[in-house]
């Protein structure tokens, strides 16, 4: 099965911001908007923090629409100004993320593995709005794994999902 996917920003960050922070407070690592993203399979997105993260980590690279961020921003009655606060790394928009979880897909030459919804943290009301954590709950985005390494830019691509 093919669909047409437009993918409308690429993020990466160095470093953790939430990640073991509870009670510590937030990091201020830079999320950089990148004009492409060097898929690398087993590792993750070169420049990215959880590159290299650990063997068969299942968030090599994490996915949001803008479906989903248009859900959040409505049902807060919010105007989500920086896409990069939800701290995913790739913005896109005409696919129901949600249905690729368990599924392999292509995107140009890279390919994924869909592993589970990216599920929220508790900072997600700091970084992005308050009630963004429940907000989130469904709508948290999604979380592959890197199987065949490529690179990713934006634009207009066809996504084929495998099986």
């Amino acid at each position: 099965m093919k669909q047409a996917i437009q993918i409308h920003d690429l993020f990466i960050s160095d470093g953790h911001d939430f990640k073991g922070r509870k009670g510590l407070g937030r990091l201020n690592h830079e999320t950089l908007s990148v004009d492409s993203a060097r898929c690398v399979a087993g590792k993750g997105i070169e420049g990215d923090r959880f590159f290299g993260y650990r063997d068969d980590f299942k968030g090599q690279i994490t996915f949001i629409s803008l479906e989903m961020i248009a859900g959040i921003e409505q049902e807060l009655d919010i105007q989500i100004d920086d896409r990069r606060k939800f701290r995913r790394n790739v913005v896109t928009s005409g696919v129901d993320l949600n249905a690729l979880v368990g599924k392999t897909f292509r995107i140009g030459q890279t390919c994924f593995s869909g592993t589970e919804q990216c599920r929220p943290c508790f900072w997600m009301d700091e970084a992005v709005s308050d009630g963004a954590f429940a907000a989130m709950e469904t709508r948290g985005g999604l979380r592959c794994r890197i199987l065949d390494s490529g690179t990713l830019n934006c634009g207009s691509f066809e996504l084929e999902v495998l099986d």
